[in-house]
């Protein structure tokens, strides 16, 4: 699980924006990946616009991490589904 130095759970756009530092990509690398403007990416990044299914996937491929892992998900079980 992704943790900030607080400890406290870390957001989807505090994990996008560590996956593109770590590479060492700009916003613009990445959002010329996504054919954007570098604006909308920064609004990812920051949280003011939540990212489209459609570009999360294409981030996540292009990392080579899960939705799960980007969503900040646990492991386990799917929410709400019980034994049958």
């Amino acid at each position: 699980m992704c943790y900030d130095v607080s400890g406290d759970d870390m957001e989807t756009f505090e994990i996008l924006r560590g996956l593109r530092e770590d590479k060492d990509y700009t916003q613009q690398q990445m959002a010329d990946l996504l054919k954007i403007g570098r604006t909308m990416y920064r609004r990812y990044e920051t949280g003011e616009t939540e990212i489209p299914m459609r570009h999360l996937k294409v981030l996540c491929n292009f990392y080579g991490v899960s939705a799960d892992y980007v969503l900040n998900l646990p492991k386990g079980r799917p929410y709400g589904l019980n034994k049958r």
